[in-house]
């Protein structure tokens, strides 16, 4: 069907409803960056076309060139063929106006501390300006440290990840963002590789998909690194031992910010002496807690 649509498609309208019926058609998963057909058809659009992705309606009508519906029409085939998420084929993927760097080494960014960094906690953090240090555990692609760096400009910024190949992406994103002199990437297992470190704050976003989810996950989803997904039965073992041990490595005051996923009630009952504050996010609150070093 995709190689009969090569000699029949002509404007990026007749493409764009071409894709949502083939996305349907094949009961595509959507939930790395747009959650439905249309979306994702026009994303690939304008991305592969070069177009501004906040502008469709000016070239709805427009006739496509041949080598351009051919770029297009094999992204689509391989969304549907190969079940890769978008970010995959266009190598990119967007934190608000903040665009990373991304392919199979890593998992699609995706987190909701990324939209706290940008308010520069508040009000948690009084002055964004006083925090000196900051540690992003499994940080993959490097977004949260980077986000991190420009919201704190006087922070030096360590970015850890147990994955030499996502720390790999993870430098060209801070080579793109020129980082270099306040981002520093270390290959570690959690904390150990960090010594005596302190931080004025803490971040992470650790795997923590339990057992159960993993085994339903959606074929999209298996093309990432599982490493980076699955936290064991519940989904907390990488959490337990951020708990157990980002208390040695933050300064007086300092703060822990650790997004869990659904996993809110298993933590709560994990760690009923624990005074979990949860943040407000777009989507809510049960997501991303935050611990003082003095309520650890």
């Amino acid at each position: 069907m995709f190689e009969r649509a090569r000699n029949e498609l002509l404007t990026l309208r007749d493409c764009l409803r071409f894709a949502v019926s083939r996305f349907n058609e094949a009961g595509l998963f959507f939930g790395h960056g747009c959650d439905n057909a249309w979306d994702e058809a026009v994303y690939l659009a304008l991305s592969s076309l070069h177009l501004p992705l906040d502008q469709l309606e000016p070239f709805l009508d427009a006739r496509l060139l041949p080598q351009e519906r051919d770029i297009l029409l094999e992204l689509y085939r391989r969304r549907v063929e190969e079940r890769l998420p978008a970010a995959y084929l266009t190598r990119e993927a967007w934190l608000g106006e903040h665009r990373f760097y991304v392919d199979e080494r890593v998992i699609v960014p995706r987190s909701f501390i990324a939209e706290l960094l940008n308010e520069q906690l508040a009000p948690w953090i009084d002055d964004p300006w006083q925090v000196k240090a900051v540690l992003d555990l499994c940080t993959g692609s490097g977004c949260l440290a980077i986000l991190a760096a420009l919201n704190f400009p006087e922070a030096q910024v360590d970015a850890v990840d147990i994955s030499p190949d996502a720390l790999a992406v993870a430098r060209k994103n801070v080579d793109d963002y020129r980082l270099q002199a306040r981002l520093r990437l270390i290959e570690s297992d959690g904390f150990n590789a960090l010594g005596e470190a302190r931080y004025d704050l803490i971040l992470s976003n650790p795997p923590y998909v339990n057992a159960e989810s993993m085994a339903a996950l959606p074929p999209e989803y298996r093309k990432e690194p599982q490493l980076a997904l699955g936290s064991g039965l519940d989904g907390l073992d990488f959490t337990r031992r951020i708990l157990a041990q980002a208390k040695a490595h933050l300064e007086p005051g300092g703060l822990l910010v650790v997004e869990i996923g659904h996993n809110r009630a298993a933590l709560e009952a994990a760690y009923p002496e624990l005074p979990f504050t949860w943040l407000e996010t777009a989507a809510g609150d049960p997501y991303v807690f935050m611990l003082r070093r003095d309520e650890l």
